[in-house]
Formats: C-alpha cells, sequence, structure tokens
C-alpha cells in the first residue's frame, strides 16, 4: 500500500526519526515546513517565508535551524539570499518510518 513510501525508510535510525518528529513537533515549525512543501522544489528565500507567515526574522531563524538540523529543510546562499527548500526525499523517509509499522500486527504478526 505504501510502497514508494517504504522504499528507503529501512535505513532511517529511531534517533533520526525521532529528531525529524521533534523538528516538526511544534505548530511555527510545521507551518514553515508546510510553506516550504507548498513552494515546492525551488523553495522560499527567508523574506519570502516571513511575508507568507508573519514571523519575525529571529523567530523564523530559529525554527529554521531546528529543521536544517534534522535534514527536512536544505539551505543555499544565493548571492546575498538563503533559499530554503523542503527536502522531499527526507520528508517522504520520515513518512515511510512511521508507516512501515501500518497494520503490522493487524494479521498476527507480532514482531
Amino acid at each position: 500500500m505504501f510502497d514508494d513510501l517504504l522504499k528507503d525508510c529501512q535505513t532511517l535510525e529511531l534517533a533520526e526519526a525521532a529528531q525529524g518528529f521533534a523538528a516538526v513537533g511544534s505548530e511555527p515549525r510545521l507551518e514553515v515546513l508546510l510553506a516550504l512543501v507548498r513552494a515546492g522544489p525551488g523553495g522560499l528565500s527567508v523574506g519570502e517565508i516571513q511575508e507568507r507567515l508573519a514571523v519575525p526574522a529571529s523567530t523564523l531563524t530559529h525554527h529554521l535551524r531546528f529543521l536544517v538540523a534534522a535534514g527536512l529543510v536544505a539551505q543555499e546562499k544565493q548571492g546575498r539570499t538563503i533559499r530554503n527548500r523542503a527536502d522531499f526525499d527526507r520528508i517522504s523517509t520520515l513518512a515511510g518510518y512511521l508507516l512501515k509499522e501500518c497494520c503490522a500486527e493487524a494479521n498476527g504478526d507480532n514482531s
């Protein structure tokens, strides 16, 4: 059912998964990540994220640090601008990590 999501999740360790889920464990960080997901592969600059979410620069920088540390957001310097992009592969791996357990015990498989 979730084959595409599950292909890479076996390499994710519990601690890595916990860090990823913790990074999106606050509403503001989840809002930032969702804005980047909606923006697509082109991503957004810090200013564009601020505009969309009405978040002060210092607060946004704090949230982006968490998301970058968890590998959910990649940053690229373009001149004087920092471009932020959702790491779709990493997000998919994180989702797959959770979904690989889907229905594992439904057929009596308790391992």
